[in-house]
């Protein structure tokens, strides 16, 4: 039933974008065209929302890309940006010279992973329908209110998703909340501050939040378009980047009273039924691959195999029971990793016996799962001082997942450190390869004047090539480094944006 309703949803999503999307999205600035021939009907607004969610499947159009640019699409950005500098993973026998770089902190503004023009591409998008869409109500007397609202929420969450990543990832860049629909727009914007960059995304959420969908009345929307309880669990985790722990724990726990969601217990069909076809109770929001529109992992991971998980990952991370081979964590072998080869199996594993052929390769990329919000409950408890409640979510987690003895951690709850040790140690098992691993160390690292600076230090202790670690070190003692570059091509249209100084 969930394949045929996957099924159903591509048709819906090729015949919207093939009549009306795909056009629309590549329109270069030019006056008159968005505005005027456009923006008419309702259907014309959920044919370009539909276009913002397109936006994050596909690759850019090639005369998008910068000249010597890199075609990747967001999942495959957010994919790298999480993981390419976290413990995790190790080169593949393809990986390219700019993501070998990165694994080293060799990063220059040259590299082509430094560019965030994809991420603009989707925020001018939102702005489009931000800006454009309440004009309709002029032209379309059956478009209602409520439904013009939860147009926009979806437009503004995902705008600040955006922003949010971009923050993460470089730390000051530029805010633009204005459409640019002529190529008279001002393209000279100056950067805005990390802490600016995150009010805004709270600001963003909480009008969407306020005009959010709850149910839209199937599955595959449900989990692959913006509800109230995607973007609360948003603010959860920007909350915690900026140090608001009683508001993350507020909006974890909306999540979570719903009710309507919870772990699934960790049997042999549990990795078929969260990963290979998605959209469980364990979902929150996943970007929709599918048969018509495949992931890129399978070529990322197995064809050509730009990165493979890390040798320690499989005995360090999730544990090996030697003597008794039939107790392990479901999330480790055959779920986030293939033993021997080190193949991250995750994104294109049929079953745990099978993968799935190329052209099935329909594999979501999962953006907020239920245990990252119940992780981020967790975090929140434990800077609140409150570790005693903290570790019965962590235990809850490894009970569903049947997390083996040896990755236990005797925690005292008064120790706040220890609490968050072992948080991080429960989020490396859960979200192997699911873009968060950099993030989520370097979040907790950086709070209070990086107190916890060596979680970053320890991180490259063990991914860095022992002929680099001292060097890495040294760079990683610095917290500009901890964000990317400029891309020198940003610098060179954009002369009101001044480097990062770290790689001034």
């Amino acid at each position: 039933m969930q394949t045929k309703i996957k099924s159903i949803l591509a048709i819906l999503l090729i015949f919207v974008t093939a009549t009306s999307c795909d056009d629309y999205l590549d329109l270069r600035p030019e006056d008159g065209i968005v505005r005027e021939e456009f923006w008419k009907t309702k259907e014309d607004i959920q044919a370009a929302v539909i276009g913002i969610y397109s936006s994050l499947l596909k690759r850019p159009p090639a005369a998008q890309i910068p000249t010597g640019g890199t075609d990747y699409n967001i999942s495959e950005y957010l994919f790298m940006f999480g993981e390419i500098r976290g413990d995790m993973i190790a080169p593949g026998g393809n990986i390219t010279a700019d993501q070998r770089d990165i694994t080293t902190s060799n990063i220059l503004s040259s590299n082509d992973l430094t560019s965030w023009a994809a991420f603009y591409r989707v925020i001018n998008y939102c702005n489009t329908v931000i800006e454009l869409a309440p004009a309709v109500k002029n032209n379309d007397a059956t478009l209602t209110q409520q439904q013009l609202n939860n147009f926009l929420s979806e437009a503004l969450a995902i705008r600040a998703y955006m922003y949010f990543t971009l923050a993460r990832t470089f730390k000051d860049v530029p805010i633009k909340l204005t459409a640019t629909l002529s190529d008279k727009d001002n393209f000279q914007i100056a950067k805005s501050t990390q802490n600016d960059v995150f009010a805004q995304v709270i600001k963003d959420l909480t009008l969407a939040e306020e005009y959010a969908v709850t149910d839209y009345g199937n599955v595959p929307s449900n989990k692959g378009r913006i509800t109230v309880y995607t973007i609360n669990a948003m603010q959860a985790d920007v909350y915690l980047w900026m140090d608001k722990y009683a508001e993350a724990l507020v909006a974890t726990n909306k999540v979570i009273d719903s009710g309507k969601f919870e772990l699934i217990e960790g049997n042999s069909s549990w990795f078929n039924r969260v990963f290979a076809l998605g959209n469980t109770t364990e979902s929150i929001f996943e970007f929709q691959y599918t048969t018509q529109n495949l992931n890129p992992f399978y070529d990322m991971f197995f064809q050509r195999p730009e990165f493979i998980a890390a040798p320690h990952v499989l005995e360090d991370v999730f544990g090996v029971d030697f003597s008794n081979s039939n107790n392990r964590d479901v999330r480790g072998e055959r779920c986030a990793l293939i033993p021997g080869t080190n193949e991250i199996y995750k994104f294109i594993g049929r079953n745990t016996e099978e993968r799935k052929a190329l052209q099935e390769s329909d594999t979501h990329w999962f953006v907020y799962r239920y245990a990252d919000v119940l992780l981020l409950k967790a975090e929140a408890l434990a800077e609140l001082g409150k570790g005693d409640e903290a570790l019965p979510i962590i235990d809850e987690i490894r009970t569903k997942r049947k997390a083996i003895s040896l990755t236990a951690q005797n925690v005292n709850t008064s120790n706040k450190s220890e609490v968050i040790d072992y948080i991080l140690a429960e989020r490396a098992r859960e979200f192997a390869f699911e873009g968060k691993r950099w993030f989520d160390v370097l979040r907790n690292a950086r709070r209070n004047n990086y107190e916890r600076l060596d979680l970053l230090i320890s991180m490259a202790l063990i991914s860095a090539p022992a002929d680099q670690q001292q060097s890495i070190i040294a760079k990683l003692e610095d917290p500009n480094s901890h964000y990317f570059p400029i891309n020198e091509y940003d610098l060179y249209t954009n002369k009101a944006l001044v480097q990062n100084p770290f790689y001034k």
